[in-house]
């Protein structure tokens, strides 16, 4: 059984027009998105800035609200439920954000920024408690217990992501959202984050959908790799099919901008033409089209489905095979 499943998911945001503020389009930022998540997998989501990536994991966790769809967690749809219904459902999903200093409380302690999560789901009884599970998850994390008693700006970056994934494990969730938790951090110190997020998954069982647009980051830590491209999931595989035969023109364009650990090995850079086009009016058709170097006269007007055009291998392209 999955442990999440996104079903025909949609997130379109109103533009509104005029004086009487009357809607004249939808920015479509997520455009009828489906898939599952295993107990204790790592899902990657690549795609440039813009694709709906980030929105994407807000709306699974609600801090976006979906147009239309399901979100099951354990079978539960978390899109049809609200007041202390999804807050008791959000102590098995959390979220872990990509500025790790804008998303921590600068005025209070690292203690009670931990401790406010523990507080929501009535996780501490008494004061103790309380300090006692805040020193064993900074713990847990890499830091000293100490820390507990100091505010976000006394941190680095790293340690300020950390004490952002001590909040997240503080009850004990079985899925994390990770919206590029390392993209604002150094290398080093990104290989670092990587290393903690699967030791924690090795020992607690976490499952992760870990968004980013980096996908030599993505590799490292996904089991699978999922492609979106202006609100649509355009391919879907185990990390390294995707990585060694990817089956979408877009796909391919984005691993051939990755930097090469081994310089001798040729790979030709795939440089795509023009900018993504505006989500409140995609192209018709495969929305790739204006840009893909290998679009057909059929792709400006039939729209591909998500097929499976491989043994455990989905893509959105006419061409795919």
């Amino acid at each position: 059984m999955s442990l999440l499943e996104v079903q025909s998911l949609k997130v379109h945001f109103p533009v509104n027009h005029g004086v009487f503020s009357r809607v004249r389009a939808h920015v479509k930022a997520v455009d009828d998105v489906s898939f599952s998540i295993a107990p204790g997998e790592t899902l990657g989501l690549v795609g440039e800035s813009g694709c709906g990536k980030t929105t994407l994991g807000r709306a699974i966790v609600r801090l976006v609200e979906p147009t239309a769809g399901s979100v099951l967690l354990e079978g539960e749809d978390l899109a049809q439920m609200s007041g202390s219904a999804l807050r008791a459902r959000r102590r098995k999903l959390q979220m872990i954000f990509q500025d790790p200093y804008g998303s921590l409380n600068p005025r209070m302690t690292v203690e009670d920024i931990i401790g406010e999560a523990l507080d929501i789901h009535g996780l501490a009884d008494s004061k103790s408690v309380r300090t006692k599970r805040a020193a064993e998850l900074l713990k847990a994390v890499g830091l000293d217990a100490a820390y507990a008693r100091r505010y976000p700006h006394e941190f680095s970056g790293g340690q300020r992501q950390r004490i952002g994934i001590a909040r997240a494990l503080a009850v004990e969730p079985k899925l994390i959202v990770c919206d590029e938790p390392v993209s604002a951090l150094d290398v080093s110190v990104q290989a670092q984050i990587i290393n903690l997020l699967q030791d924690l998954q090795h020992d607690r069982g976490i499952a992760y959908l870990f968004i980013a647009h980096d996908l030599a980051v993505v590799e490292r830590i996904s089991h699978r790799v999922m492609v979106m491209y202006l609100g649509k999931i355009v391919e879907l595989a185990e990390a390294r099919k995707v990585i060694r035969s990817p089956k979408h023109p877009y796909t391919r364009a984005l691993i051939s901008a990755v930097p090469q650990v081994e310089p001798d090995t040729k790979r030709r850079r795939i440089v795509l033409r023009g900018d993504v086009p505006s989500p409140i009016r995609p192209p018709g058709g495969c929305h790739f089209h204006p840009r893909c170097p290998a679009a057909e006269k059929r792709c400006l007007t039939e729209a591909p489905v998500l097929r499976e055009v491989a043994p455990g291998h989905w893509g959105s392209c006419h061409l795919a095979a």
